[in-house]
């Protein structure tokens, strides 16, 4: 294990950056000092998070200005389809039909929210060039990770800070369900990477320790069953890529799945209530009548709503984050009631309700259409394809487990967006646009060593 001071010297002054940035990335906003910018009709809130980008975007700048930006050639089959990702969203942010919403200006901030945090992806393989700066950012998110996931247990056991929810309960620690799911998927990817790595062959082994536990407990006490079955399908796909480089033991093996299940029975043991509601809601078992909104049966409603705008403008949308305008929904109102009987009236969306889509993938497919679709969904591959690539051909080791922690993470991300709609500038963005400029850093690592 090398000494902080040889990991922390003046070439890692950018990953320092990045390291010191992941406490405000991770922070939900209410905890955040915030500047009010008035913007015409409507306002900019601009809090610390938004200085911690920017201040990890300049670092990059130095960083591509002094060493150069070639290292983000490695990585195109990301960049292409994100640029025109972000090209063809343009275009529905500025259509006609978007411009003459009535809350333009609002969705127009929200639009460049999310171009704001996308540079984070640039930004990362800027300013992670080596095995020390990976080091210092993978040990900056677990750390945060861990005081995150101590705070949901504390929570848990009834301490009422942040917002705490009821003791025994779900918890949102000082970031909100979905996005303490999202830091928890990073540490809980390093952790499962881990167990297949032998990382008592690695350095830092304490660090994939430390992540396996924050990571399972934040996962567990998150409580979200989207992110259950993105770490389920991240773990299995890790185990497969896992195999020509490290060939893990039956052992490993098995305590991977024993990862797995440990963190399904503490979403489903602390989910159980919504879980046994969705199951009536589907008609497997009873026949007790609804008391209030549920959470299963109102998504599915939102979604059918959803996919009932893309049926009806399946190429281009309806326009950025118009899916949820009462003029564009209520036309599908009478046939979601139809096709429900049974939910509640107040799950159903209205003026003043506008609850919105709550699935990312449908909620593009009826903003943007299935151009919108395919192009969101070749981003993810080409970051799934860059951590695979690290994870076979690193030159380190340490870094090779590195890819597969960003691969698993990554994919328990794409679960968790399942349970979430368009919202820009919130951690879990921050999480998914970190874990992809991880990957093109993983990518540009291999490139430099291969042709060296």
């Amino acid at each position: 294990m090398r000494s902080l001071r040889q990991v922390v010297d003046r070439d890692a002054l950018g990953a320092l950056v990045l390291g010191l940035a992941v406490p405000f990335l991770f922070l939900h906003e209410k905890y955040q000092p915030e500047v009010e910018v008035d913007l015409s009709s409507t306002s900019v809130d601009i809090r610390l998070a938004d200085v911690a980008v920017l201040v990890v975007v300049l670092a990059a700048v130095v960083s591509a200005a002094r060493l150069g930006a070639s290292r983000l050639g490695a990585a195109r089959i990301l960049w292409i389809p994100a640029v025109a990702l972000f090209v063809w969203l343009s275009f529905e942010a500025f259509r006609p039909a978007s411009v003459d919403d009535a809350r333009f200006e609002e969705h127009l901030v929200s639009f460049l929210k999310l171009v704001e945090y996308a540079l984070l992806a640039v930004a990362v393989p800027l300013l992670v060039r080596r095995r020390e700066d990976l080091a210092i950012v993978l040990a900056s998110l677990v750390l945060w990770s861990a005081l995150a996931s101590t705070v949901a247990i504390a929570q848990f056991f009834g301490l009422d800070v942040f917002d705490a929810w009821n003791a025994g309960w779900r918890q949102p620690s000082f970031l909100g369900h979905h996005d303490l799911a999202a830091l928890s998927a990073v540490a809980a990817g390093l952790g499962a990477a881990g167990i297949v790595c032998q990382p008592r062959r690695l350095p830092a082994s304490a660090l994939f320790a430390a992540a396996l536990v924050s990571g399972a407990l934040g996962l567990m006490l998150a409580g979200s069953v989207a992110a259950l079955g993105g770490f389920a399908l991240g773990a299995a796909v890790l185990a497969f890529a896992a195999r020509r480089r490290f060939s893990p033991s039956p052992r490993r093996l098995v305590a991977l799945l024993a990862l797995v299940v440990v963190v399904a029975g503490g979403v489903t043991a602390i989910r159980a209530d919504s879980l046994e509601q969705f199951v009536r809601f589907l008609g497997v078992r009873g026949d007790e009548p609804p008391q209030g909104v549920e959470t299963y049966s109102q998504r599915t409603v939102l979604a059918y709503i959803g996919v009932r705008i893309f049926e009806d403008n399946p190429i281009v949308g309806v326009g950025w984050q118009r899916s949820g305008r009462a003029d564009v929904f209520e036309p599908y109102l009478d046939d979601a009631r139809e096709r429900f009987p049974d939910v509640v009236e107040l799950a159903f969306p209205a003026p003043g309700r506008e609850w919105g889509v709550q699935n990312l993938y449908i909620q593009v497919l009826a903003d943007a259409g299935i151009v919108g679709l395919l192009l969101l969904l070749a981003v993810g591959a080409g970051g799934v394809v860059l951590a695979w690539r690290t994870a076979a051909y690193a030159p380190i080791p340490w870094a090779a487990g590195a890819g597969l922690a960003v691969l698993c993470a990554l994919l328990t991300l794409a679960g968790e967006w399942a349970s979430l709609g368009i919202v820009p500038g919130i951690p879990l963005q921050a999480a998914t646009c970190l874990l992809l400029g991880l990957a093109a850093a993983g990518a540009a690592t291999v490139e430099e060593e291969t042709a060296g």
